[in-house]
């Protein structure tokens, strides 16, 4: 087969020509019918704040504008290899639409989105038709300047004359024609791909959160290392007054016992008795270590198993919903585990409740956990360690934690982790045949 096609332009680059105008259109009628609309109605809803309309309006509004940029994200990645991460701030999970706006306002990504919405208008149009423009224009120089020439008998034909000045038009309109046509085919990748950097100038983090973001690394991974120690430590308590002080024991009754068997058999088998009780709780203990460091259940069922097992161990009833396509990474799968198990640990000891509930699901990129119970609410992030130990834990994958929990309840806590999701073909062995 020819790489090239009639015109004599490289076929690869008609295809990604195509494909760039068909995106570049795209990109010109969302700016017309999404940026300019959205932009207009962000703008009456700030108005109306003052009046209290605003403050149900501007919700759905900006999240729509946010959709409409999360979209042009997608998009970048996708057609023109440009990463553009997301800065919006955790969504509280209360629904009081005050704490709704206040989050709004409070995220300057929020205002970076409305100027975008404004500045993607004629951007979006412009460079959206450049990459169509350029080659129609040029094919119509090449095949409607000859037309003219017959029409107007310039002496096109078998023969060319130079009789008339004419001619010198006709053959600049052709060469124009192509060298227009072969910008357009040349540049319209480039096009597409400068859209998308003018997005990102606007839709990605500025250079204060993405400061912001480094100072929060730099403290979550100091205080992921100071627990790794202490949990090191415990980890290590735990096996010296248990496990080794039983083992230890172990090993001298039965040494003892060899000794006893033959002047006092009897005194040998309490011994041994004595020894079996000791190996089993020595087991025991071992199994539960083993369990607070990776429970097996995580490892054979995975964390939609390993989540519905903690919910069967609740003496109350626990609604749970989990939808996940695959399994994250065995660290972040067991950063969520223990987290949800924690949440569940307090909301059976602390909230007084009669019903609690779980939903787990992967959505932007991220693992997004929602505990919550009927009970008496008053949960403080700052006020308990064992809160604090989840948002470290959380923290150390660039994590985050939201907890709402007025007096009287109901307590939401919410808990994201940025992270992909395994194929379920490629799921972790369990180690179990």
């Amino acid at each position: 087969m020819s790489d090239r096609d009639e015109s004599g332009a490289p076929e690869g680059a008609v295809h990604r020509w195509f494909l760039s105008g068909v995106r570049g259109l795209i990109q010109v009628v969302l700016s017309q019918a999404a940026n300019i609309p959205l932009f207009v109605l962000a703008v009456v809803s700030f108005a109306l704040i003052p009046i209290g309309v605003g403050v149900f309006l501007l919700p759905p509004v900006m999240l729509a504008l946010r959709a409409l940029a999360n979209q042009q994200r997608a998009w970048g990645a996708e057609w023109s290899d440009v990463t553009i991460p997301v800065p919006y701030r955790p969504e509280p999970a209360s629904a009081n639409p005050f704490r709704r706006l206040g989050w709004l306002l409070g995220d300057p990504a929020t205002w970076r989105d409305v100027l975008w919405s404004l500045l993607n208008a004629p951007v979006g149009l412009l460079l959206g038709l450049l990459p169509a423009a350029l080659v129609v224009y040029g094919v119509e120089g090449v095949i409607v300047a000859p037309l003219l020439a017959e029409i107007t008998d310039y002496g096109w034909g078998p023969f060319w004359t130079l009789q008339d000045w004419g001619l010198v038009g006709i053959v600049g309109s052709i060469i124009g024609g192509l060298a227009l046509t072969a910008i357009g085919l040349l540049t319209g990748p480039r096009i597409l791909r400068a859209h998308a950097l003018f997005n990102r100038s606007l839709l990605a983090p500025t250079r204060g959160a993405l400061e912001q973001r480094v100072q929060r690394l730099t403290e979550t991974r100091s205080e992921t290392v100071d627990a790794s120690a202490a949990e090191l430590r415990r980890i290590e308590r735990d096996l010296h007054d248990g496990a080794q002080a039983r083992l230890v024991a172990l090993s001298m009754n039965i040494g003892l016992a060899g000794e006893l068997m033959k002047h006092d058999p009897e005194a040998a088998q309490k011994l041994l008795v004595e020894a079996r009780e000791a190996s089993g709780t020595a087991l025991t203990e071992l199994r539960d270590l083993v369990r607070g460091i990776h429970p097996p259940v995580l490892a054979e069922r995975g964390l939609d198993g390993g989540v519905r097992a903690l919910a069967l161990s609740l003496p109350l009833p626990v609604d749970v919903e989990i939808d996940l396509p695959g399994r994250p990474v065995a660290p972040v799968e067991s950063a969520a585990y223990f987290a949800v198990a924690e949440i569940l640990a307090n909301v059976a000891k602390h909230s007084g409740a009669n019903r609690a509930w779980i939903d787990i699901h992967h959505a932007n990129g991220a693992l997004k956990m929602i505990v919550g119970d009927d009970g008496l609410g008053g949960a403080d992030l700052a006020a308990g360690t064992g809160m604090r130990g989840i948002e470290r834990r959380l923290g150390a994958f660039d994590g985050t934690m939201v907890v709402t929990s007025p007096r009287g309840g109901p307590t939401v806590v919410t808990m994201e982790i940025p992270c992909a999701l395994s194929s379920p073909r490629t799921l972790p062995s369990s180690g179990m045949d």
